[in-house]
């Protein structure tokens, strides 16, 4: 599985950590970036602290080499008064920053899903995990990753998460196992953390988390995590991800089998309201 689940770069995408090639997008984009700093007649030096990142990330952007955050261009839009071209250009980049080719599909259905559905059983999903957890499955990767790589990973990571806020009419499921809690990834102080993020976007109208208990005679997921998401036009697909690849998955028998196995998971997990008392115990026991 790639470390962080969710299509991290480098781990699973065959390429040994590097991030992904460059896009004739990404290099026009670049251009235009430094179009516009050099008719504000700044240099790199100079434009970077306005932008708040380092001066070789800005470099990286402009030779196109690194997807620019979605700070990155609100604030090079503001700095530069680029009257909108920057946001407009960033629409149309064709990578996403630290995604495996494999998992860039799914990532595209999942920025529109009108529906979205997880269970895992492995690591707690990107959409859900924090800073500090995410950075650790990072570190933690083997072979190990560079600095500038563990950045790129976790700024990909941190992006996706926006969806969950942004999306307030897209309904997220998640079903999660005990055990992902219980293993205590990164120490007490990061698992405390971890939970109450969980516990806080349970909030959420359009996010329920359900928790798998760690004792349970049935179970429908045993052949491992499930990944389905409905598109605007009530298409449904499914996704797989192993340790060295992902599989989209469109075949509606395929489709229509993961449905009902996550349908009967949803009956075996434990209720919204028991699911958020088990996460408040383990918590406190942080």
């Amino acid at each position: 599985m790639a470390v962080g689940a969710d299509g991290a770069c480098g781990s699973a995408a065959g390429n040994g950590g590097a991030e992904p090639e460059s896009s004739d997008s990404l290099k026009a984009f670049g251009e235009v970036v430094k179009a516009f700093r050099k008719r504000a007649r700044l240099t790199q030096e100079q434009f970077a602290p306005r932008v708040r990142y380092s001066v070789p990330t800005v470099a990286s952007i402009e030779q196109g080499r690194r997807f620019p955050p979605a700070d990155f261009v609100d604030r090079a839009e503001e700095v530069l008064d680029a009257f909108g071209t920057l946001r407009g250009a960033a629409r149309h980049l064709s990578r996403r920053p630290g995604l495996a080719s494999w998992f860039r599909q799914w990532a595209v259905l999942e920025a529109e899903a009108v529906s979205l559905y997880t269970y895992e059983c492995r690591l707690i999903p990107g959409l859900l995990q924090t800073e500090a957890y995410a950075r650790r499955l990072f570190v933690n990767q083997l072979p190990p990753l560079g600095d500038e790589q563990i950045e790129a990973q976790l700024a990909a990571r941190l992006e996706r998460q926006r969806l969950l806020r942004e999306r307030p009419n897209t309904a997220y499921s998640f079903i999660l196992e005990e055990g992902l809690f219980l293993r205590c990834t990164g120490g007490p102080d990061v698992t405390g953390e971890l939970v109450g993020h969980v516990l806080e976007l349970a909030e959420l109208r359009n996010i329920e988390i359900q928790v798998m208990p760690q004792v349970r005679v049935d179970h429908a997921g045993l052949d491992g995590p499930i990944r389905l998401l409905e598109t605007p036009e009530h298409r449904w697909f499914g996704y797989s991800e192993g340790q060295e690849s992902g599989q989209f998955i469109s075949d509606p028998k395929v489709v229509s089998m993961l449905q009902m196995r996550y349908a009967r998971m949803r009956s075996q997990a434990l209720t919204l309201e028991d699911s958020m008392s088990l996460l408040r115990r383990i918590q406190g026991a942080a």
